[in-house]
């Protein structure tokens, strides 16, 4: 019987490796806004030479999701008031656009998966778990956008939570919150109904109203 030999992973699918599981956390707001990043601590968290490590920070700091000063430190971005209402301006323009467009295949078990999820962010609310909030709630809206059948405007969408992943940590810790999104319920009542202008108001107001309360 043959012993089939584990390849090696390449360079390439190490760095992607490594920039995936680093998106993420920085999506997910597991990373404070302004810390400090090592290419030698990524390297030795997750076993890779500094090559991959490397390559995976230049593609985040391209996507806007981490800063590389001219002396050479990483870290994650401390936005400003007016980049954070930059941010929420585009959530409201993007995301309320694909709302619009997921609604006409909003079927009922879409709408059954996004109540479902969402009880899943009441619980990471209730349990206080500011990543695992922000991760459920992202998925909330992953889920109904992509309905949308939009995959280049759901790709802009997801570069925008990756800039604001560090800032929808403080942001939680700020709103302290103690219920989920009010806005969710209004939402999935919107789909239930087939309301377009109602879903429309729902999303827009979900994804802009904390941003701004952090801006101001």
């Amino acid at each position: 019987m043959l012993q089939t030999l584990r390849q090696p992973e390449t360079t390439t699918s190490t760095h992607d490796r490594v920039y995936r599981a680093l998106r993420t956390r920085i999506m997910h707001g597991e990373i404070a806004p302004g810390e400090a990043l090592t290419l030698r601590g990524i390297g030795k968290e997750f076993d890779v030479s500094m090559t991959p490590a490397r390559e995976a920070v230049r593609r985040l700091v391209a996507e806007g999701a981490l800063l590389l000063s001219s002396s050479g430190r990483v870290s994650t971005p401390e936005l400003s008031n007016d980049r954070i209402e930059e941010l929420a301006s585009l959530r409201a323009l993007i995301e309320v656009e694909l709302a619009s467009r997921a609604l006409p295949r909003a079927h009922i078990a879409l709408i059954d998966r996004l109540q479902t999820i969402n009880n899943a962010v009441a619980d990471s609310v209730a349990r206080r778990d500011a990543v695992s909030y922000i991760r459920t709630n992202l998925e909330f809206h992953r889920t109904l956008y992509l309905r949308a059948q939009a995959p280049a405007m759901l790709a802009m969408c997801e570069t925008v939570w990756l800039q604001l992943g560090p800032t929808m940590r403080a942001l939680y810790g700020k709103l302290r919150r103690n219920e989920p999104p009010h806005y969710h319920r209004l939402i999935i009542a919107a789909l239930r109904a087939g309301d377009e202008p109602g879903l429309r108001l729902a999303v827009r107001s979900d994804v802009t109203q904390g941003l701004r309360l952090l801006a101001s």
